[in-house]
């Protein structure tokens, strides 16, 4: 037994004698309004996010501080999950298996059951994560996503402060990026606190987002959940505008295939030297000024706004929901040698 196996075996008995207010089951490493979240779940995420290749050396502090990072977004997770099932706003289950079909088409059942074994994961466990998926994307579009409105008064200010950005020196490319690394950053906070630890994991993620891209999921959505790049998966990866020199002097090849590709079009896999990469581009502008009455002008900043209040929007209502719910985190509380008491 490894000495991160030992630390849970001794954190899991060690709950049954601190001195708490209520003493938890032996297998619960947390609770949300006593709803258990099991050791056996929070090992079978982790180990879907964090897997340990055959010979490579684990560092069990770092192990122990990714769980502890799992366990919160699962804490987070229930706490959505919960407040969409006490909206009535769970997913129908018609609505799972139309996802997981669009998931699954594409592949043979050899080729699908690899990618699920890839992830440490059974069909019934990935429609088990479509319908929290789901049913916490309903709760968002009616909390959050129905109760933004840029107004066109946003928009003229949002241009006037901002005017010259739209005025372009040289062509430039509106692109989007997915972003996955070789070795864990703790600047990046993608939704799903998903990071790659090593080149092997960084492949295979960025792999099964590019599926994932191809079965038609949002680009943006993916982007926020499991991108590795700080600067822009908060905004669905948005890179803003990139000149073409620019584009060239960090890379030809990317330029060259850039020039080739149309809006809305998004890239093969592109490995460089920060890690691998998946490209969409969203526009290709001429130089010159971009006035206001510019189709194109308002929709970008109508975005760039939505994309802001959404994120605004996110971040307060997942703390007041955080704040209404009654959590117990004992893992947290084992590795950290607290006592409740105090």
């Amino acid at each position: 037994m490894n000495r991160l196996s030992l630390l849970l075996v001794i954190a899991a008995a060690s709950m049954v004698t601190v001195g708490c207010k209520k003493t938890p089951p032996a297998n619960v490493a947390a609770t949300v309004n006593d709803r258990a979240i099991t050791f056996a779940d929070l090992e079978k995420q982790f180990k879907m996010q964090f897997p340990t290749e055959p010979g490579q050396a684990e560092n069990d502090d770092q192990a122990m501080i990714n769980k502890l990072e799992v366990l919160r977004s699962m804490i987070d997770q229930e706490i959505m999950m919960q407040r969409a099932e006490k909206n009535g706003l769970l997913a129908q289950q018609a609505d799972v298996d139309a996802e997981f079909a669009k998931l699954k088409g594409g592949f043979t059942e050899e080729e699908f059951k690899k990618r699920l074994d890839e992830r440490k994961m059974s069909a019934e466990d990935l429609k088990a994560d479509i319908r929290k998926k789901l049913s916490i994307e309903k709760l968002i579009t009616k909390e959050i996503t129905s109760k933004i409105n840029i107004t066109d008064k946003d928009v003229s200010e949002f241009y006037a402060a901002n005017k010259q950005n739209f005025n372009l020196a040289e062509p430039q490319v509106h692109l989007a990026q997915i972003l996955t690394t070789p070795a864990p950053d703790s600047n990046i906070r993608n939704l799903k606190n998903d990071k790659a630890q090593n080149d092997d994991q960084a492949k295979r993620k960025i792999q099964q987002i590019a599926d994932r891209i191809r079965a038609g999921e949002d680009f943006s959505m993916l982007a926020q959940n499991y991108s590795e790049d700080p600067g822009s998966s908060a905004n669905g990866g948005d890179l803003g505008f990139v000149s073409e020199t620019a584009l060239e002097k960090a890379n030809v090849a990317l330029r060259r295939m850039v020039s080739e590709m149309q809006p809305g079009q998004v890239s093969p896999v592109i490995n460089t030297g920060e890690g691998y990469r998946i490209l969409k581009l969203l526009s290709k502008e001429p130089a010159g000024q971009r006035e206001l009455s510019d189709p194109r002008v308002q929709q970008t900043i109508r975005e760039t706004l939505m994309n802001r209040k959404d994120q605004l929007f996110r971040s307060a209502f997942l703390e007041a929901v955080r704040n209404e719910a009654h959590v117990e985190n004992y893992l947290a509380r084992v590795v950290g040698q607290l006592d409740p008491k105090k």
